[in-house]
């Protein structure tokens, strides 16, 4: 284990680039430097870190937080069709989308500058234009805090759903996921390419996981701000899913209202919403909208994590007086 810090700003290892201090900071990069990290005393307080992209803290923090530095991409199984590939929590998961292209492996090229861990794609459970990561996700490794014990969950076991995951309800808290095992296509490659805004970046282009991957980088790059330049975190609210019976209702109030069909009912776009209520490109202090994307909050230098939330309240309380859905943030709030 590498040297523990204290009193450490969070500020370089999130996206939302907020100045929150932990009491304890440590990069872990084996699995003998995590179980030590683990096991903290006097008060046992531990918050995981990965790539930082999905995580808004609101406060400092007096426990010890373990930066996931685990490294490495192992096929571990090969058949005619497919491959299994085992990728260590701290791999980039863009990277590893690269990596992926750059063997001829498909299946998420869909999910391309997607920021954050492998660790933390299957806790969120990330999907964009598409595709959804249960999808290939094989299994998931949990070292638990209480035994430091590895177990190995099958993708049904990790109750991978709409952004949501058991690593958010009944394993939070318990410790963390170690490693991912993905199956990823050979060539022929089957492609996903009916999402409207991939459709039509694809038009008179041909189809390969290269040039969808391309298209997705495009498409991303257009209408999300890069974290590097001004502090976010992506997508901040889920898109709300109402059963069919009240998104008619509310459609007969606001015929423009864009959908798309889901396995539990009808999934409405939240940016949308937000929009309507003339909140994209708000600005207070430091603390924003973006002005491309109302899905998106923004840090313009200096916003504390306590505005950011104050402003994501804001939005939820008018979004539900206006429209009766309450919207849930996509982002971990601390």
């Amino acid at each position: 284990m590498k040297a523990i810090q204290y009193d450490h700003s969070i500020r370089p290892y999130t996206t939302f680039k907020v100045d929150a201090r932990s009491a304890q900071y440590v990069s872990v990069d084996s699995l003998s430097s995590l179980k030590e990290a683990l096991q903290y005393r006097p008060n046992g307080a531990i918050r995981i870190l990965g790539g930082g992209s999905n995580m808004l803290w609101r406060k400092n923090y007096p426990g010890r937080t373990i930066h996931i530095n685990l490294k490495g991409i192992e096929k571990v199984a090969e058949t005619d069709t497919q491959v299994s590939v085992k990728v260590q929590a701290g791999e980039n998961w863009h990277e590893f989308v690269l990596w992926a292209l750059k063997n001829d492996l498909g299946g998420i090229e869909n999910l391309a500058l997607i920021p954050g861990s492998v660790g933390a794609a299957p806790t969120q459970n990330i999907g964009a234009y598409g595709v959804e990561l249960t999808e290939v996700t094989e299994e998931c490794t949990f070292l638990q805090k209480d035994t430091l014990t590895e177990r190995v969950l099958s993708v049904a076991d990790c109750q991978l759903n709409y952004r949501d995951s058991i690593f958010k309800n009944e394993l939070k808290g318990k410790g963390v996921v170690t490693s991912v095992q993905f199956r990823l296509a050979k060539s022929p490659h089957p492609l996903h390419t009916s999402y409207g805004a991939l459709e039509n970046q694809l038009q008179g282009r041909p189809r390969t996981i290269q040039s969808v991957a391309e298209a997705v980088i495009r498409i991303r790059q257009n209408k999300l701000p890069d974290p590097k330049q001004i502090g976010n975190c992506g997508s901040f609210f889920k898109n709300p899913i109402l059963s069919l019976s009240r998104f008619e209702a509310l459609q007969k109030k606001h015929p423009q209202l864009p959908s798309y069909p889901s396995k539990t009912g009808v999934k409405v776009l939240a940016a949308w919403l937000i929009d309507q209520l003339g909140f994209k490109g708000v600005r207070r202090g430091d603390a924003g909208v973006h002005p491309k994307q109302a899905l998106v909050l923004v840090n313009h230098g200096n916003a504390t994590g306590a505005e950011i939330w104050a402003l994501a309240e804001d939005i939820q309380k008018a979004v539900h007086a206006q429209f009766g859905i309450a919207l849930e943030p996509e982002v971990t709030c601390y």
